[in-house]
């Protein structure tokens, strides 16, 4: 072999490593690291939390969620179902005053309907869910899960006591967050429709009005279950 074949061959195999490193460098800036850090956001830290700060057992689980649930195609929903959602979610937080307990469990019921109905697996196969939820609501699934747990464990949250309460209407608050993401329309909604968010924002002052108007002000929520709240939980 001449030498100039064999300095061809060197420089082949130097380019072959070059775009071999790029690739995997490139695979692990959107599959891990901190491209999943980004993405998944309090996730990340509760997922690193659960792997005992195993920082490759957690990026793992969540490349896996990624890869599973991350080209899910979210569903609209009509403007018929966004009301009917709508109306459901405020009668939950209504009951809440006089029956803490049962209004948790139908939002915990609510929330996995309206998943289902956006293109989520069905609430039947809750940690499936919640996994695909992750993915594409990760700074806001954590509300469902305190939801779910409160109205599956009574003993979990201190039933009948006032710290059971107090986190009961914590969840409640928190989960608020996701249902809003979920129930509000989508961007590509939005331009099919031709709906702006002012609008809508418009419609849901008008309907907060009257259900106040409804109530006369009995079932006013002192804790404020509002997107201001929600966030901030």
């Amino acid at each position: 072999m001449s030498t100039g074949m064999i300095i061809a061959l060197i420089v082949i195999v130097a380019v072959v490593a070059v775009v071999a490193a790029a690739l995997i460098q490139r695979n692990r800036t959107a599959h891990g690291g901190p491209g999943l850090r980004r993405r998944f956001g309090p996730e990340y830290e509760r997922t690193l939390a659960r792997h005992d700060g195993d920082a490759k057992a957690a990026e793992h689980e969540l490349a896996e969620r990624v890869k599973r649930h991350g080209s899910l195609e979210i569903r609209p929903l009509d403007p018929v179902e966004r009301e009917r959602y709508e109306t459901r979610w405020t009668a939950a937080q209504e009951r809440f005053v006089d029956s803490p307990r049962e209004a948790l469990a139908e939002a915990d019921r609510l929330l996995g309907e309206l998943a289902g109905a956006r293109g989520f697996p069905d609430g039947g196969r809750y940690d499936e869910q919640v996994d695909a939820l992750s993915v594409h609501h990760a700074h806001h699934v954590h509300g469902y899960r305190r939801v779910h747990r409160a109205a599956h464990d009574p003993a979990a949250d201190g039933a009948g006591s006032p710290a059971g309460t107090e986190e009961m209407r914590e969840a409640m608050v928190e989960a608020r967050a996701l249902f809003e993401e979920l129930v509000a329309p989508s961007r590509r909604d939005t331009g099919r429709h031709g709906h702006g968010t002012k609008a809508d924002h418009g419609t849901e002052r008008t309907r907060d009005r009257s259900a106040h108007a409804r109530t006369g002000g009995r079932h006013h929520l002192p804790w404020g279950f509002t997107r201001r709240h929600a966030k901030g939980s």
